[in-house]
């Protein structure tokens, strides 16, 4: 996962425009404002896909990638008009009524936003979009490893899948554990107390496993998209603090 600081801050009234992308192996977004009659960059984030997403047709990746912008920029997306700019047919995918059950979940969690499916006019914004979606090596090897392990687990194995993020306006984190039959359990937290953004990451991770422990879980395969949490836990890093 990246994420940078704001370069931007769209003030209210403003309208924001979205451009997605996706590789084979990662998902990204850029947000920008147009001002001035240029697009300047208010936020972008990027994170490799992992496990079952990897699989996704390339249309639902780029949905994918709206949904974890959103969910990242939420605040954003609350207060302002966003228009999501793009040559795919995003709407009518998240519009059919033979979708699968993951769009239709997409496409509810999508509704609660103002937002508006616009042809793409403009190349810079998509031409960071794309730069975003390519991984760094260490990444790639990371996704990589994480998928020969979810191949070689034992098959009592469950999944799970945690982000945590911090900002001024608190921290939280999002749970996602996946039983032997496929079925998704989903939380979302917001902790009480003051974390730092890789000290959120952690307490995703444990909230997960305490998730799975009082499940009855007794084979667990965790991914976190934190690359210092996952290479700390396996003693490939070693961390001062």
């Amino acid at each position: 996962m990246k994420s940078l600081p704001t370069l931007a801050c769209p003030v209210p009234g403003e309208k924001l425009s979205m451009y997605l992308a996706a590789s084979p192996e990662a998902i990204s977004a850029v947000l920008a404002v147009e001002r001035e009659h240029q697009q300047r960059t208010v936020y972008f984030v990027s994170r490799a896909l992992q496990g079952p997403e990897l699989r996704y047709p390339q249309l639902e990746k780029l949905v994918l990638a709206l949904i974890y912008a959103a969910r990242r920029l939420r605040h954003y997306f609350q207060a302002h008009h966003t228009k999501v700019l793009t040559s795919q047919p995003i709407r009518q995918i998240l519009l059919k009524p033979e979708k699968s059950g993951r769009l239709a979940k997409w496409a509810i969690e999508l509704g609660e936003h103002d937002i508006d499916y616009k042809p793409r006019t403009s190349i810079k914004g998509q031409a960071l979009a794309d730069f975003l979606a390519e991984m760094p090596e260490e990444e790639e090897a990371a996704t990589s490893q994480a998928t020969k392990q979810e191949l070689d687990a034992p098959p009592e194995t469950w999944m799970l899948h945690t982000d945590g993020a911090a900002s001024k306006e608190g921290s939280g984190a999002g749970l996602v554990l996946t039983t032997l039959e496929s079925e998704e359990i989903t939380y979302a937290l917001r902790f009480d107390f003051q974390t730092t953004n890789n000290e959120a990451e952690y307490e995703a991770l444990l909230a997960g496993m305490r998730l799975a422990k009082e499940n009855g879980v007794k084979h667990l395969l965790a991914h976190s998209d934190s690359l210092l949490v996952t290479k700390q836990i396996n003693g490939a890093y070693e961390l001062k603090d």
